[in-house]
């Protein structure tokens, strides 16, 4: 089975999931499209912005500072790609008549979201016939939408989970075919979190990949009836994250 990965460009966890998925799946992996790390019509002078805004000018001077020192240490997917001679290339628009173009000719039997924050459309979820896998952070159907981890701990719950569902056009929304959940802990800073949870969601990925290519995998409808939505937080949330004793880093 042939498999595309569709992720984003983001040097800190990112990197880590594809350390653990790639050895592993590099044979049979066509190709990995990395798209920019917004949002709709977002540049990153207002991604920047947004993120300040919410969580307040230092922990926006904090992040900015990991994500450089990562980038000066060429931490990227594309190096995890180059390390194990896997194909990676840059993508603006996942949903564009050239990018399917480009997609077609490796011929994927199965696409797998990581973190692609761009909305799939019908064109691109019928172009693998195994179908398109995303990878969610949180025990769906609840907590769907952004930034899961952060609105778990700010809501106190004690344990969180790893969703990998097949894709349809609404957001988070679809069949459930594998899922994990564990503990949250009381020392959890959201970096230590995000860090265990990637590596949850690779050892979960490689599972089900098996269970694809075996005939094995089960699907279940999500019933959005039951679950959450969450969307980019407000500082009330913020601060009711950090009164609960959580941080950043």
């Amino acid at each position: 089975m042939k498999i595309a990965f569709l992720t984003t460009d983001e040097p800190l966890y990112l990197p880590t999931f594809f350390q653990e998925v790639l050895p592993a799946l590099a044979p049979r992996t066509v190709g990995v499209y990395v798209v920019p790390p917004l949002y709709r019509d977002q540049t990153t002078l207002d991604a920047a912005r947004r993120y300040a805004h919410t969580f307040g000018w230092r922990d926006a001077a904090s992040l900015a500072a990991r994500v450089a020192e990562a980038r000066m240490r060429r931490r990227s997917i594309a190096s995890v790609c180059a390390a194990v001679d896997v194909m990676s290339r840059d993508a603006a628009d996942v949903n564009s008549p050239e990018f399917l173009d480009d997609l077609r000719e490796l011929e994927p039997d199965l696409l797998v979201s990581v973190s692609c924050p761009q909305i799939f459309k019908r064109p691109l979820l019928d172009l693998a016939p195994a179908g398109c896998l995303n990878i969610h952070g949180a025990l769906l159907p609840r907590y769907r939408g952004v930034l899961p981890s952060f609105w778990m701990m700010a809501n106190g719950e004690r344990y969180a989970g790893v969703s990998i569902y097949y894709v349809n056009e609404a957001i988070d929304a679809g069949e459930l075919c594998a899922q994990r959940s564990f503990p949250i802990e009381p020392g959890d800073s959201l970096d230590s979190f995000l860090h265990r949870s990637k590596a949850i969601a690779a050892e979960l990925l490689l599972e089900t990949v098996g269970a694809i290519e075996d005939g094995s995998v089960r699907r279940t409808p999500l019933d959005l009836t039951e679950g959450s939505y969450f969307s980019w937080p407000d500082t009330d949330a913020v601060a009711r994250f950090r009164a609960l004793g959580r941080s950043g880093w």
